[in-house]
């Protein structure tokens, strides 16, 4: 055994897997693995943990796994699990952790050993800012997930479905391995492609390329249309021109008989014009009569008072000289009497005493007769007799006064109207009764009701209505023989007329819009239709490259699959030779639903049916060594065959093992590393194979031993 692991290394200068190391992973609590160059099995019963270690592979490479949740990876009772696989790639080492916890949240970072360290090269899944520890993986080893399963990884009981199942399937695994299943998705895309494009166009035209031959038939149906309005326009256009020149006829006629009707209604405007000046005039004159016998009425009244102002003026100072000198006198009695009655009151104080004056008291025979009370009381009443008098005198002149007054005010007043109605004296008055004289006269000629009937002459009343008379004349001589009747009959008839060619012009317009509608439709149509001519060139180009390149029976699929399916014979039979089985070469043939799988032993075709089991067998490795090799663009160089005696007999497990054996001892460069999961530890006995591990279920989870 240990020639055959000194053979392997000689056919690479680096190992894939080297390790694996799982944590509370599933029902491993810690389980480390190392693996070499050549077969690697894992031996133990089911529901020990085996597959668990291709899922800890996947999930620290990938985040990717095949049970239903990612929590669930969590061994029971644990808060945290981790995953951490170790590659090599050439002279490269590296190490892809992931971890869980009890949420479920993962953690993965992605390291290259470098001079014995662990240097980080990605860490998380943040596709957002870019950074992905899977795409960074998926960058060194040339493989996804998907790829993987197919590439590396064969499941329970597939090793010989490629031989033994529906030939269907084994057709959809090659179109998986060489990326035919993407053509699907590609052609979907490319429908939906190009009805998004169709979507845009019939956005942006209302139509599509499908549309191309009812838009053609519509500008047909449109040129038949306008073909058939044409005429009825030309028609339409012929009797409009006709209507068009008897109107012109009419309307020349009317022109020339139209400033006569309009002299006729400047006559009748005239008319009434000079009726409400005639009406006006009198009114106007008559009122001026009316104010100026008010003014003569007002001022013959006031005249002979302002006559009499130079009398009446003398009076009034006559008067004021009267009551002046009354007041003056009556001030002077006034004081005579206060004079009296002061000496009245002294008198009563002074007798003789003893012949005695009572003042200087000298021998007296009498009192002074100024302070004798008799003499005072004498003064007195005669002074107070004067007072009445004065007063009296007084009333009488007061009166005489207001008189007076009253007929200056009457003269004021009567000036006032005089100078109001501005006459200064009696031939300014005379003057005025002339001007209402000469006012009646010129009024009398003229009829209480004016009219605008009969001679007008009668109404010139002033060098105005004068001049408007003769002007009325003279625009009656000019209008002389000219014919209302007919020159209204005239009119009414170019109204219709006018009407008519309305009409007409209605009906030609809406003829014209039909035409020019239909004609602007097509047009716009043809527009249309001749992009729509290269949107169809360019759709039924599209149409050709999906249905040529991407749909998976098309010339370019059904090429790609016809060279993937020889280079997978070719490699197929290359490894054969060194199986020491007697068939020599498989070949693969593309049909319509499946791939047919012919074996020949020199030029003699085998029946798979008349196989034995171990020929069988090595057959549907090379067959897988094959695929693997037509994933050669991977670096990762491995298949993990996962349970691949389940349902073979004795003798084809045998065979499994001594053709897998003989696969590594002939050098074959398209696999450095096989790892086998199998219950059937016995059929390894006395093999070349010298890497082991038994597992065993425990209470306290997996236990690995290498054996």
């Amino acid at each position: 055994m240990q020639s055959m692991r000194t053979t392997c290394n000689s056919k690479r200068d680096w190992e894939m897997l080297q390790s694996v190391e799982i944590e509370n992973f599933l029902s491993h609590v810690k389980t480390k693995l190392e693996f070499g160059n050549g077969v690697t099995v894992f031996v133990g019963p089911n529901g020990a943990g085996k597959s668990s270690v291709i899922d800890a592979i996947t999930f620290a490479l990938f985040g990717e796994h095949i049970r239903k949740s990612t929590k669930g990876l969590l061994r029971r009772g644990s808060s945290q699990a981790y995953s951490k696989v170790g590659f090599s790639i050439g002279t490269r080492q590296f190490e892809a952790v992931r971890k869980i916890d009890a949420k479920g949240t993962v953690s993965a970072q992605l390291y290259e050993k470098t001079n014995g360290e662990l240097v980080p090269l990605a860490a998380g899944e943040r596709k957002q800012f870019g950074e992905s520890m899977t795409k960074e993986i998926e960058s060194l080893i040339g493989l996804d997930f998907e790829k993987l399963k197919v590439a590396s990884i064969v499941q329970q009981g597939e090793l010989q479905s490629i031989i033994d199942a529906d030939p269907k399937k084994f057709k959809e695994l090659v179109n998986a391995i060489i990326g035919i299943d993407k053509l699907d998705i590609a052609y979907e895309m490319m429908k939906k492609t190009i009805d998004s494009f169709r979507s845009s166009v019939r956005t942006r035209l209302d139509y599509d390329d499908t549309s191309v031959e009812s838009l053609q038939a519509k500008i047909e149906s449109l040129s038949k249309e306008i073909a058939s309005l044409e005429p009825q326009k030309k028609k339409l256009e012929e009797e409009k021109t006709i209507k068009e020149q008897e109107f012109v006829s009419l309307q020349n006629e009317i022109e020339s008989e139209a400033p006569k009707e309009l002299k006729i209604k400047d006559i009748e405007s005239r008319k009434d014009e000079l009726v409400k000046y005639l009406r006006n005039a009198v009114t106007s004159i008559k009122k001026e009569i009316a104010e100026k016998e008010r003014r003569f009425s007002e001022c013959s009244a006031s005249l002979p008072l302002v006559a009499t102002k130079p009398q009446i003026e003398s009076e009034n100072r006559q008067v004021q000289q009267e009551m002046e000198k009354i007041r003056i006198e009556s001030r002077e009695v006034g004081e005579k009497i206060a004079k009296l009655k002061g000496q009245q009151e002294i008198a009563s104080k002074l007798h003789l005493v003893d012949g005695k004056c009572p003042v200087c008291d000298s021998k007296v025979d009498s009192i002074n007769p100024l302070f004798e009370q008799e003499h005072l009381r004498t003064e007195l009443d005669m002074l107070t007799k004067r007072i009445e008098d004065i007063t009296r005198e007084e009333t009488t002149v007061q009166n005489k006064k207001k008189e007076v007054d009253l007929k200056l005010q009457q003269i004021v007043k009567a000036e006032s109207i005089m100078s109001s109605n501005k006459i200064k004296d009696k031939e300014e008055l005379t003057r005025l009764k002339e001007e209402i004289s000469g006012l009646q006269t010129s009024i009398i000629q003229v009829p209480s009701e004016v009219t605008a009937t009969g001679n007008l002459m009668q109404f010139a009343i002033d060098e105005y209505s004068t001049n408007a008379i003769r002007t009325i004349s003279l625009l009656v001589e000019e209008t002389r023989g000219f014919d209302v009747i007919r020159f209204r009959e005239l009119k009414s008839k170019m109204d219709k007329q006018r009407i008519t060619i309305s009409t007409l012009n209605q009906e030609l317009g809406i003829i014209t819009e039909r035409v020019n509608h239909r004609k602007t439709e097509s047009e716009k149509i043809s527009s249309v239709l001749n992009e729509l001519q290269h949107v169809r060139q360019y759709v039924s180009s599209l149409e050709t490259i999906r249905s040529q390149i991407y749909n998976r029976d098309g010339p370019v699929a059904t090429s790609l699959r016809s060279w993937a399916l020889g280079m997978i014979s070719q490699k197929a039979s290359e490894y054969l030779a060194t199986f020491n089985v007697k068939i020599q070469r498989i070949v693969l043939e593309d049909k319509a639903r499946d791939i047919g799988i012919t074996c020949y032993a020199g030029n003699s075709v085998l029946d798979l049916e008349s196989l034995s089991g171990g020929e069988k067998v090595s057959v549907a490795l090379a067959l897988r060594l094959g695929m693997a090799h037509l994933m050669g663009s991977s670096h990762l160089n491995f298949i993990i065959l996962d349970e691949p005696t389940t349902h073979l007999d004795h003798e084809r497990r045998r065979s499994l093992v001594n053709v897998l054996s003989q696969a590594f001892e002939s050098n074959i460069d398209a696999i450095s590393q096989f790892i086998i999961i199998t219950h059937d530890s016995e059929i390894f006995e006395n093999s070349n194979i010298d890497t082991i591990y038994d597992f065993k279920s425990t209470a306290e989870g997996t236990q690995v031993v290498p054996i």
